[in-house]
């Protein structure tokens, strides 16, 4: 290990670290109860290191690569896997091994800072002499550090190793608590890990080009028809770092998966399974009680079918997370909701927690809703949606942008396959009743306007749809036939519309004998 020569080197090297420091969190709250004051983790470090004879600089980049040097206390996410528990993510068999070591129990190695790193200390020293490590070699302590991380395959490992652990020595990291204050830091010095390197030519996601390809056996087809078209993002946190995240979800022994992994500081996403697909990512039926009542047709369908899963390296526990994260993980929901059509709104990007309540808690109290949907929308042009959608349920509808209006004539359905919370629908007959989707654009544009409705025998094959700009006049009009398509958007016509509000009617005044379903309309 290279030393700093002089007290004023050191402060130097620390002043210029502390520019280039670990990014800012979002939504800073109070620390927890066991939470290290700012600046005295360092000195727990240094002893733990002091005391079991391990280099301070590879048991502090553990720590951040685990937990980002928080005090957490892990839920489970994946079955099968041990929950992690304080800074150094202790877990299972690990933590109870390390605990043993260090001579405390295992319950102050859950709860409390000094104790948990005492024991991951404890811990590593053992590895060191099982392996027959040069204990004075920081490079030679990576095969101990792989072993530190649980992971299984060598891919996993050496990720872990070169790309987690050993970064964090050779670029430095500054860590900073709620208040600004340093908690803990790690002068840059360079090292090259004694352990095999990982692959460094990894193809780009097939959905997301910014992300890295790592497919995982854990997936099957989507069902067929409405029910498999992804519908909803749902947030998850690991409940561990990054890449033992994605190296279990691509673990065909694990039994789970997500559509992506998002790391901890926004720099590096994996695909693991394509969108189109069917990850296994949640272990609940869908229940709409959960959710506002929004779309109860998939009530008892798995979750599974109509979502997309993204996981992030970290803890539904943690006080924060790092802007960074967050940030990317916003630009891949804008881009999911792109391709997938997936309205923009928090009855379509949910958390686990919220649709798998009775064991899962993640992303967590601290995931920063609001500022992850701002982002979300800024990238996608301002928009809260894939365009404006026009629902046939105004509470779902933004009413500054969006309304509908209908007659009492109109009956309420809810056959499955329907947008938002149900859908209105009425006998064709010559006369002027029609359903209207009102909507506001702040100056003229040419439009493509989508119409989603449920299909069935019944429905009519000549729905007329008419297009009218803000002052009353017709610029299009279209019939569709319902009878097919159903729970879809489907392209109805491109039209000049102008500012102000402007509107889509659904008439009945078509071929008698059959219904016009009025569900939902987009502009985009």
């Amino acid at each position: 290990m290279r030393s700093i020569r002089s007290l004023a080197a050191a402060a130097a090297a620390l002043s210029l670290l502390a520019a280039c420091s670990d990014e800012p969190t979002t939504s800073p709250t109070a620390p927890p109860p066991n939470a290290p004051a700012a600046g005295q983790l360092d000195v727990t470090f240094d002893r733990a290191a002091a005391e079991f004879d391990v280099p301070a600089s590879v048991l502090k980049a553990i720590g951040y690569v685990e937990t980002r040097w928080q005090m957490v206390q892990g839920a489970e996410e994946f079955p099968g896997q041990p929950v992690a528990s304080g800074i150094m993510a202790l877990k299972g068999a690990q933590l109870e091994r390390g605990a043993a070591l260090a001579r405390v129990s295992a319950e102050a190695a859950k709860t409390q800072p000094e104790a948990n790193v005492r024991a991951a200390a404890a811990l590593l020293a053992a590895y060191a002499d099982e392996l027959k490590l040069n204990r004075s070699d920081v490079a030679a302590w990576a095969p101990a550090v792989a072993r530190y991380s649980g992971i299984a395959d060598a891919d996993g490992q050496a990720a872990y190793v070169h790309r987690d652990v050993y970064a964090a020595i050779n670029e430095g990291v500054v860590g900073r608590g709620p208040l600004g204050g340093v908690v803990a830091s790690i002068l840059p010095a360079p090292v090259s890990a004694d352990f095999p390197l990982p692959p460094t030519a990894l193809a780009a996601g097939p959905d997301y080009a910014a992300a890295i390809w790592r497919p995982s056996p854990n997936y099957n087809a989507r069902p067929t028809g409405s029910i498999g078209d992804p519908a909803m993002i749902i947030i998850h946190t690991c409940e561990g770092s990054y890449t033992s995240c994605w190296s279990w979800l691509t673990n065909s022994s694990s039994g789970v998966s997500a559509h992506y992994v998002v790391n901890e500081s926004g720099s590096e996403i994996s695909q693991l399974v394509r969108e189109s697909d069917r990850a296994w990512h949640i272990g609940a039926t869908y229940d709409c009680s959960l959710n506002s009542s929004v779309e109860c047709w998939r009530n008892g369908y798995s979750s599974n079918h109509f979502t997309v899963g993204i996981e992030h390296g970290g803890y539904a526990s943690q006080t924060s997370f790092p802007v960074g994260q967050i940030d990317a993980s916003a630009k891949l929901s804008c881009d999911i909701t792109q391709g997938q059509a997936i309205p923009r709104d928090r009855y379509h990007i949910l958390a686990h927690g919220q649709l798998q309540p009775y064991n899962r808690t993640d992303p967590g109290p601290n995931w920063p809703w609001t500022d992850y949907m701002n982002r979300i929308n800024s990238y996608c042009g301002g928009g809260t949606s894939t365009g404006i959608i026009v629902d046939s349920n105004n509470t779902n509808n933004n009413s500054t942008v969006a309304r509908y209006e209908v007659s009492a004539n109109w009956a309420t359905g809810s056959s499955a396959g329907y947008y938002g919370t149900g859908y209105n629908y009425a006998s064709t007959q010559a006369l002027s009743d029609p359903a209207t989707f009102w909507f506001y654009l702040p100056a003229a544009a040419t439009k493509t306007v989508d119409a989603w409705w449920v299909a069935g025998t019944n429905r009519s094959a000549s729905a007329p749809f008419i297009a009218y700009n803000a002052s009353g006049a017709e610029v299009g009009r279209v019939s569709v036939n319902q009878q097919a398509n159903g729970g879809k958007w489907n392209a109805i016509g491109t039209w000049n519309f102008s500012a102000g509000w402007n509107k889509i009617q659904l008439s009945r005044w078509t071929t008698t004998g059959y219904v016009v379903i009025a569900d939902a309309v987009r502009i985009r």
